[in-house]
């Protein structure tokens, strides 16, 4: 696994993943080969997004991600995964639940 960083999970992740009914591979595939990239709205985080759903339909799956370096070995933090039903803007900000629910868990 070159160039890859060892993903780790926050309870807050799993838990998030289990409401939205998302598997850890599809986190993994969002993160990995996504269609867009945001500044995190917690410090030195990022907000990664692919689109999904139908034309009738659509929604966004959303995972915030943190790089960390420990004893020396890098990781990747998966710190929240969500759906967002519709599609945003680039730069828009994210909705108002999910900043509460994210600034609760303490990120």
């Amino acid at each position: 696994m070159l160039g890859r960083k060892k993903l780790v999970w926050t309870a807050h992740a799993n838990a998030k993943m289990r409401f939205y009914g998302l598997s850890e591979y599809r986190v993994k595939r969002v993160i990995n080969h996504p269609q867009r990239i945001e500044k995190g709205i917690a410090e030195n985080t990022a907000a990664v997004m692919q689109s999904s759903g139908s034309k009738k339909h659509p929604y966004e799956i959303w995972t915030m991600i943190k790089d960390e370096s420990r004893s020396g070995e890098k990781i990747r933090k998966v710190i929240s995964a969500w759906k967002y039903p519709g599609t945003t803007k680039p730069g828009e900000p994210l909705p108002q639940e999910i900043l509460i629910e994210i600034k609760e868990a303490g990120f």
